[in-house]
């Protein structure tokens, strides 16, 4: 497998860790490099990529060292790693890099459920003030006059406005959002398929077959690639006999056919992949169970109607739900989608449906109003016709769609679907 740098990766991150290095006279560098943006576009490795290119040896740190039961130990953590880091400069004479990954994931705070600790505030009081003072970095109880050297921070993460503003202020953190341009997504994926000799064109085709992929998209599908060896070594060695083959004999050469990788049989196996997120973004098992959905077949057949197929069609009778059953006068900053998922789960757990309504004041205090539907709603597009008159009624007011078991009075649902802009 080839590497692929990108030069616009290279050169952010080679600046930032040289600037650190620099005595700039009259310029205040940033200490740390935030490494931002979506999900699996191989951010931690771009960075451990430029880090064998300028000879670094970082020390790492991830999300999970960020807490614990005891307070006070990730600060500790944090405090000993850039120490060591510095270490590290003096002793090598090389420069180093503190890593920290994900760091959204352990000391950002998501939504309103998300539990704020004491190591969560301490963990960003100590990064603000390592960032305002990062030669005099001591552990909690020390306090040498020996100066540390200024070791550069790097951290990574999806999604750094759930952090502490203060944090990724400019002057303490200076940013950069990593999406892959199409040069960038050809080049890495060249890379990953090097081994196979895939042809340049093929790859710009399958990158532009899955253009809202990330790249670890291709990493698996190339592993994919290989399940029908592996399949035929374990028939060849006996289901039974792996175990002990593998385990207790680790040096011995697995004689693999190469694997045939093609241009039809990687997009194949990638609508395969493609299918299974559909299928997991569409379950949502866990929401169900929340809501109180998750009950057996004898409760749900004794407490709620079935439902035949023919009436499951009768809720899905307009597919194209914005362009088919939305009026024309429909508020544009209502997500239609996500009102038509809602009504049709409601509608096909048999359950009853009704509205709340509350305006910016009232919702302050948490003061909903009741609004009836003007009849029972029987599908989507009679239920989205009531949804409307609400909204006429109550404009600049927020809008909550409720539903709930008629039998034991119990809300299956409860979610703001309008507002006010």
């Amino acid at each position: 497998m080839g590497y692929y740098v990108s030069p616009r990766f290279l050169d952010k991150v080679a600046i930032h860790i040289t600037k650190n290095y620099m005595d700039l006279p009259g310029v205040r560098v940033p200490l740390i490099l935030g490494v931002h943006g979506r999900k699996g576009e191989g951010k931690s490795f771009q960075c451990e990529l430029v880090f064998k290119l300028m000879g670094i040896e970082p020390v790492r740190m991830s999300a999970g060292e960020l807490e614990s039961p005891d307070a006070g130990d990730p600060v500790r953590l944090i405090r000993a790693r850039y120490r060591e880091a510095a270490e590290f400069i003096k002793v090598r004479g090389k420069m180093c890099v503190l890593l920290i990954n994900d760091l959204d994931a352990g000391a950002g705070r998501v939504d309103k459920t998300t539990q704020y600790t004491v190591n969560t505030q301490l963990v960003n009081g100590t990064l603000m003030n390592i960032a305002d003072n990062p030669t005099d970095v001591q552990l909690p109880g020390s306090y040498e006059t020996q100066p540390t050297h200024r070791v550069p921070i790097i951290v990574t993460g999806n999604d750094f406005s759930t952090l502490y503003a203060p944090l990724v202020r400019d002057g303490r953190m200076d940013k950069f959002y990593w999406e892959p341009s199409l040069e960038d997504r050809i080049g890495i994926v060249a890379g990953i398929f090097e081994e196979d000799h895939l042809p340049s064109a093929d790859v710009e085709r399958l990158v532009a077959t899955f253009p809202q992929q990330s790249i670890d998209f291709f990493g698996a599908l190339r592993s994919r690639v290989y399940d029908e060896q592996v399949r035929t070594f374990i028939r060849q060695t006996g289901i039974e006999r792996v175990s002990s083959y593998l385990v207790n004999n680790p040096d011995k050469t697995l004689n693999l056919a190469k694997a045939q990788v093609t241009l039809n049989r990687l997009i194949e196996l990638g609508h395969e992949m493609a299918q299974e997120q559909g299928r997991l973004v569409r379950s949502q098992l866990a929401q169900e169970y929340v809501t109180g959905v998750g009950q057996t077949n004898a409760q749900a057949e004794v407490e709620m109607p079935t439902q035949t197929p023919d009436n499951l069609l009768e809720h899905r009778e307009s597919v194209d739900f914005a362009a088919a059953v939305a009026p024309k006068d429909w508020p544009g900053h209502v997500s239609l989608p996500n009102i038509e998922r809602l009504l049709e789960r409601s509608l096909r757990q048999g359950g009853r449906l009704s509205l709340e309504v509350a305006s910016p004041r009232e919702k302050s205090g948490n003061i909903w109003r009741s609004w009836p539907w003007s009849q029972p709603p029987e599908n989507i597009t009679k239920a989205v016709d009531s949804i409307l008159d609400c909204i006429k009624a109550n404009p600049r007011s927020y809008v909550k769609l409720i539903g709930y078991n008629p039998k034991t009075q119990t809300r299956l649902l409860e979610e703001t679907i309008v507002r006010p802009q």
